[in-house]
């Protein structure tokens, strides 16, 4: 099942995604607007979907707005060099442990929204990535069990300001500037997916190819990621795992190809979908609420 999340007619609300068409949520469905937050319910999503949009003709997907299926994820999390040919290119060593860092949930933006170009910085780059979506509350899951808490899956870029990702070991900062983390299409339900490690991803930058991998080449499944997560802490319904990212980043090419207002990217996973998203130079705003 694709499970968006739409605008439609001044609503924002779930959607069921298939060939015919985009089915709305009714209102009257009494089913939450986000994604997170059905998770979180602990029910059967796809029954609750199905059932709830049972009776609604469905409309053309032209005539709704994706927008980001989980708004705020309790937690992003997203691993750093987890692709041999991207280490490679980054002249570093292939880690021996999981390399982990924070994306504030303030970055997400949806399939097609803008990135802003930084006032900061002339240092953006992009990287294409799968992203898993926790759907039941988990700790110390071992590899071989962590098919059991993934809802689904998704297209994400990990969008890098790549000389404050450097200021600090966290690279927290660098990661987390607001819209720099969009997601979608849609979650397609993990059922729908025979094995995510046998994923294509492409990375075009106004039509150019820039990444193009499978996501085989981890260095650290998806499994393992979160068995070594879970050791750690618990991760909890519509949590986001951003899966790492292949060679191709504009940092690493000669001369490096940052991106530029007016820029589009596009990523495309085989099984999921694309997202496309257009560059805009940022107008900073102080804002007090």
């Amino acid at each position: 099942m694709r499970i968006a999340r739409v605008a439609y007619k001044g609503r924002e609300t779930l959607a069921v995604v298939d060939d015919a068409g985009v089915r709305c949520v009714p209102e009257s469905a009494g089913i939450p607007d986000d994604l997170k937050a059905l998770l979180r319910q602990g029910t059967d999503v796809q029954a609750d979907l199905n059932k709830a949009v049972a009776e609604v003709a469905p409309v053309n997907l032209d005539d709704v707005r994706l927008l980001a299926p989980v708004e705020r994820p309790g937690k992003i999390l997203a691993i750093g060099l987890n692709y041999r040919a991207h280490v490679a290119e980054t002249g570093r060593d292939v880690p021996p442990h999981q390399i982990w860092f924070n994306k504030q949930r303030t970055c997400i933006a949806g399939p097609h929204d803008a990135i802003d170009k930084p006032v900061a910085s002339d240092k953006l780059d992009y990287e294409g990535e799968l992203v898993a979506v926790i759907g039941k509350k988990c700790r110390h899951i071992p590899a071989a069990r962590a098919h059991e808490v993934i809802a689904g899956y998704m297209v994400g870029n990990d969008v890098s300001v790549r000389d404050w990702q450097r200021r600090t070991p966290t690279m927290q900062m660098g990661k987390s500037f607001d819209t720099h983390g969009p997601i979608g299409p849609w979650m397609v339900t993990a059922d729908d997916i025979a094995d995510p490690q046998a994923l294509t991803i492409t990375t075009l930058v106004n039509g150019e190819q820039r990444q193009h991998a499978s996501t085989s080449e981890m260095i650290f499944t998806l499994s393992e990621q979160i068995e070594h997560l879970t050791t750690a802490f618990t991760l909890e319904p519509g949590d986001l795992i951003f899966t790492g990212t292949a060679e191709g980043v504009g940092a690493a090419m000669d001369p490096p190809q940052f991106l530029k207002d007016g820029d589009v990217v596009r990523i495309d996973i085989s099984g999921i979908g694309a997202i496309e998203n257009p560059v805009v130079n940022e107008v900073a705003k102080t804002i007090i609420e």
